[in-house]
């Protein structure tokens, strides 16, 4: 690819070689035989469904993952024919029919959507893909091991009449970021019998899973047969408590950044942004960055954000605006037009996603996933071997 082009207003870069690193050093820390799932929800948190789930596939995942049938069948739109993909939050009334059609795997996680996805089936006169979730205690989307019996039964008889498949049986951790959390190895042991249950009664599933980005990284004996990381794809430590994205051989994807949009000298004691929560201690000059919660930089993140001016890093100044936050340069004068880096790998010193994360009081995955549509995307392909 052609040099990166210098900043416009502001630009969130994504570097696919680093992608298609972190896939290949994620299919080296499981056994030969596990296949790798992208998952690609939420926009690829925040990177480009399209683009990073290519570049996934070119690396060795072989299925894809997404939360909604719309994001699944929007890869499918794009020209993504071959892999698997797989979408596991369907509400009813969802389409079905569509999902059957483009050869998903969609998640049943109760006795509503088996109806559901059976009736199309019917349809259109041709079998779905489903895979069975099982609730092992994250208390969220899947089938509690109570009702586990009756869902397996009724996709078994659903199967026999030609109008499913039962491709997959699966479920999600709690607290795999929570290294030696009781509930792993609870949930371990649940899962292994309801696979066995499920097995026993007539399941013959091609990919069995439950291990997310952290279970990836350090729950060897979660792997089964399919993994299916997330944050870790795209660079981001899934818990500072497990390490940094470097200890895991892992590189950042996103880089976010904006040209400086006017530099002005203030007096000392000027109120700064909304509710003057900042004010000049002296004489200084302050920076404008053109970018605001409406592009996901997070208000809470107010007097507190880091970001990287002209070699140094500088500190929001006040509030955080809709469209636009101030930086104090303590008397530095930089050019309108000069980059801020709000955050990246780290190699010029600037800011990680994780830096941002603790200035929030929350966590990396939504300092990317929240990057708004109005920040554009540009694509780059560096070697990262």
């Amino acid at each position: 690819m052609s040099q990166t082009p210098p900043p416009r207003r502001a630009r969130a870069e994504i570097d696919l070689g680093a992608l298609r690193a972190n896939v290949r050093t994620l299919r080296a820390r499981v056994a030969p035989h596990v296949q790798v799932m992208g998952v690609v929800k939420a926009d690829a948190y925040g990177h480009g469904a399209v683009p990073c789930a290519r570049a996934a596939l070119d690396a060795g995942a072989t299925w894809l993952g997404t939360a909604t049938p719309h994001e699944a069948l929007a890869l499918r739109a794009a020209g993504i024919t071959d892999a698997r993909v797989m979408c596991w939050l369907w509400t009813p009334g969802d389409p079905w029919d569509r999902g059957i059609e483009a050869e998903l795997d969609m998640s049943l996680s109760g006795l509503w959507a088996l109806r559901e996805v059976t009736e199309a089936a019917r349809r259109l006169g041709r079998p779905a893909r489903v895979q069975l979730k099982a609730d092992t205690g994250l208390g969220r989307n899947g089938c509690q091991p109570a009702d586990w019996p009756q869902l397996v039964g009724e996709a078994l008889r659903a199967q026999e009449e030609g109008l499913l498949r039962v491709t997959g049986l699966w479920s999600h951790f709690a607290c795999a970021d929570e290294p030696g959390h009781p509930s792993i190895t609870a949930q371990l042991d649940l899962f292994h019998s309801m696979l066995e249950h499920a097995e026993k009664a007539g399941v013959r599933p091609e990919v069995r899973h439950i291990a997310n980005s952290p279970a990836t990284l350090t729950v060897p004996e979660s792997h089964f047969d399919l993994v299916r990381p997330g944050i870790a794809m795209y660079g981001v430590s899934p818990s500072p408590e497990l390490g940094t994205p470097a200890d895991f051989g892992l590189r950042p994807v996103m880089s976010l950044a904006a040209s400086v949009a006017l530099v002005k000298h203030a007096p000392a004691g000027h109120g700064v942004s909304y509710g003057h929560h900042y004010t000049t201690e002296r004489e200084t000059t302050l920076g404008l960055v053109p970018l605001g919660y409406a592009d996901g930089i997070p208000r809470h993140a107010s007097g507190r954000g880091p970001v990287l001016v002209d070699g140094k890093v500088r500190t929001v100044a006040g509030r955080v605006a809709m469209d636009q936050f101030v930086v104090d340069l303590g008397g530095d004068d930089p050019a309108p037009g000069t980059e801020a880096l709000l955050f990246g790998p780290g190699d010029r010193g600037e800011p990680t996603a994780q830096d941002w994360a603790e200035a929030a009081d929350t966590i990396a995955y939504e300092i990317v996933t929240r990057i708004g549509a109005r920040v554009p995307r540009v694509y780059v392909d560096r070697d990262h071997e």
